[in-house]
């Protein structure tokens, strides 16, 4: 808990470094706290699940979602297995959730309901890293399997600076498609439209009752300057309180500051904790 409420950090990444492109560990020493990486990482680059449960309780996180990632365009490869130690460190903190590159697993359903079975709380697909559209039809068995299951899908919708990202991708018009053949489908806007896509990814959200903002990467004293043509009110009933870390000074400090942009009251829980407790698969902090 977090000054009473329930706190959710819904975009984490605690990859095994020796899998990632050199850009990630520059990104996470440019962005994250000094000393992050010796803090949490071992000499061989695999993460301590000790120390990144204790930490993460000093900052009140009651849940993390955990991310994977297969990029190797871009940051290289968060592989999916390599999250089970952390999980099974605390199961009640930690939840994986899955991802697949259309460019690598195939039969794609197949890979998906794998990382599903052994606990994913969502789908993340990154086609800025990945090199691959949304709408790509490639992607549809997924997204199946996905509503088939009662889990959400995450995309990356934002702008992103390592080499080898495609941004165009992140456009959320990409979804128009996606969002039509799934209306079931829940959806997850990672980075809510960062860089060029701000207005688009709030109208989505305000005018598709299955459409999230996820707030990761965003400075939160900034949000009333990147959302300034919505009610800001209106629009945070639909965000997801995310940090991805470790690339922010602290997860409780962006908390914080979420919940002093002067929200009504009772739309802060929703923000930090129970929107995603709505949205993601099984996640119950209290199991």
């Amino acid at each position: 808990m977090l000054d009473g409420h329930l706190l959710v950090d819904a975009h984490v990444h605690v990859p095994h470094l020796a899998t990632l492109a050199p850009a990630w560990v520059d990104w996470a020493r440019q962005f994250g706290r000094p000393g992050i990486l010796e803090e949490i990482w071992r000499a061989d680059g695999s993460p301590d699940p000790a120390a990144l449960d204790r930490l993460f309780a000093e900052e009140g996180v009651d849940v993390a979602l955990l991310f994977c990632e297969y990029s190797p365009k871009a940051t290289g490869y968060q592989l999916f297995d390599d999250l089970l130690p952390l999980i099974e460190q605390n199961p009640r903190r930690f939840r994986p959730v899955a991802n697949v590159n259309p460019h690598l697993h195939f039969p794609i359903a197949r890979e998906l309901e794998r990382q599903l079975d052994l606990g994913a709380a969502a789908l993340k697909i990154h086609p800025v890293h990945g090199g691959f559209r949304a709408d790509d039809a490639a992607m549809y068995p997924a997204y199946a399997v996905l509503v088939e299951r009662g889990v959400p899908l995450v995309v990356h919708c934002g702008t992103s600076s390592f080499p080898g990202s495609t941004n165009a991708y992140a456009d959320p018009v990409l979804l128009d498609a996606v969002l039509r053949d799934f209306p079931d489908l829940q959806v997850v806007l990672a980075h809510g439209g960062r860089g060029w896509w701000y207005d688009a990814a709030a109208f989505l959200a305000v005018s598709r009752p299955n459409v999230w903002i996820e707030l990761s990467g965003l400075p939160p004293k900034r949000l009333p300057e990147y959302y300034a043509r919505f009610d800001l009110g209106r629009l945070a009933l639909r965000w997801i309180y995310g940090t991805d870390w470790p690339g922010v000074p602290g997860q409780a400090a962006n908390a914080r500051a979420v919940a002093s942009l002067g929200l009504p009251e009772d739309v802060v829980p929703l923000v930090l904790g129970q929107n995603a407790l709505r949205v993601y698969a099984g996640l119950d902090p209290a199991r």
